[in-house]
C-alpha cells in the first residue's frame, strides 16, 4: 500500500530512503541465491568439478551436508547489502547532481543516456569499495575445499591476520572492471527499457496504479538482467579466479595474463547461462523490491 506521506524528492530523507531501499533489494536478493553463486563460483574455477547445477547441489549435499550450499551466506548478505546502499542511493544522488548542476536540464534532457551511465558508474566505483573486502572473503570460502573459513567474521579475522588490509581489497581492480559495466548496464538499459514500455502502453505512468507500475519495473528489471550478465561475465570470471588464484606478491595485472594464458577467451565464458538466469532474476526482483519499497515510503517508481 503506498504511503500517504510524502517525502520531497532529492532532499536528504530522500536520498536515505533510497539508500535503505538499495539495502532491503540487494541484501536478500543476493543472499538468496547464494547456492547459485556457489556452484557458478565454482564451475568458473574448475569447469569439471560438475556436471550441471543439480549434480552440483547433489554433490555439495552428499559430502558437505545441506547446509554447505549456502556457503557464502553471511558475507553475500553483508557485502551486497552495503553495495545496494551505495549503488542506488548513490544512483538518484548523482543522476540528479550530473542533471542539474554538473550540465543544464536541458543538456541532462537531451543526453539522459550520459547521465545514467555516469551517475551509475560514480555510484559503483563507491560500493564496491564497501563490497570488496565481502567478496573476497566469499569468494574463498566458496572456492576453497574444505571452506576457507567457517563464516563471515572467521574468515574477516583470517584474511586480516594472513594478509593484511591488502588481502581484502586485492580484487578491487577486477571487481570494478565487473560491476561498473554491469551496473552502468543495469540501471541505463533499465531506464530506457522502462521508458519504451510506458510509451507503448495506451496509459499515461502518472495515470496507471502502484502495482501496474511495479510490473512495468519488474519486466524491464529482468530485461536488464540479461544484457548485464553477458556484459559483465569475463570479469565476473576473472574475480572469482584472482581471489582464489592470485600469488603472493603477483600483481593484477600479472595474475591476469596468467590465468588468461591458462583458460583463453572461451573460459571466461563458463557459467554464461548459469548466470543469465541468476542475474536475470536477480535484478528483477531487486527492481521490484526497491520500486516497491520507493511507492509503499511515498516516493513514485524509477524510471
Amino acid at each position: 500500500m503506498k504511503s500517504d506521506r510524502k517525502i520531497q524528492l532529492y532532499s536528504s530523507e530522500f536520498y536515505a530512503a533510497c539508500t535503505l531501499g538499495g539495502i532491503v533489494a540487494c541484501g536478500p536478493t543476493h543472499s538468496a541465491v547464494t547456492p547459485l553463486d556457489l556452484v557458478k563460483c565454482r564451475l568458473q574455477v574448475d569447469p569439471t568439478l560438475y556436471r550441471s547445477n543439480l549434480d552440483g547441489w547433489k554433490t555439495i549435499v552428499r559430502r558437505e551436508g545441506l547446509a554447505k550450499v549456502f556457503t557464502g551466506f553471511g558475507a553475500t548478505a553483508i557485502g551486497y547489502s552495503l553495495q545496494g546502499a551505495g549503488k542506488y542511493g548513490g544512483y538518484e544522488f548523482f543522476k540528479h547532481l550530473y542533471s542539474h548542476s554538473v550540465v543544464s536540464a536541458e543538456t541532462a534532457a537531451r543526453h539522459s543516456t550520459l547521465v545514467y551511465l555516469a551517475a551509475s558508474a560514480t555510484a559503483e566505483f563507491i560500493a564496491d569499495v564497501m563490497l570488496c573486502p565481502f567478496e573476497a572473503i566469499k569468494v574463498r570460502q566458496q572456492t576453497s575445499m574444505p571452506p576457507y573459513c567457517s563464516n563471515v567474521f572467521q574468515g574477516v579475522s583470517k584474511l586480516f591476520a594472513t594478509e593484511g588490509l591488502a588481502g581484502f581489497y586485492k580484487g578491487i581492480v577486477p571487481l570494478w572492471c565487473r560491476q561498473i559495466p554491469y551496473t552502468m548496464t543495469k540501471f541505463t538499459a533499465f531506464e530506457k527499457i522502462v521508458q519504451a514500455i510506458y510509451a507503448r502502453l495506451p496509459a499515461r505512468k502518472s495515470e496507471m496504479s502502484p502495482l501496474q507500475q511495479i510490473s512495468v519495473s519488474f519486466a524491464g528489471g529482468y530485461l536488464a538482467g540479461i544484457l548485464c550478465a553477458v556484459v559483465s561475465q569475463p570479469a565476473d570470471v576473472m574475480v572469482s579466479k584472482i581471489n582464489s588464484e592470485r600469488k603472493q606478491g603477483e600483481s593484477m595485472a600479472e595474475a591476469s595474463r596468467r590465468i588468461y594464458k591458462r583458460i583463453g577467451f572461451s573460459g571466461l565464458w563458463n557459467g554464461l547461462l548459469v548466470r543469465i538466469v541468476m542475474i536475470g532474476t536477480l535484478t528483477s526482483f531487486q527492481w521490484l523490491t526497491y520500486d516497491s519499497f520507493k511507492v509503499k515510503v511515498g516516493l513514485p517508481t524509477t524510471g
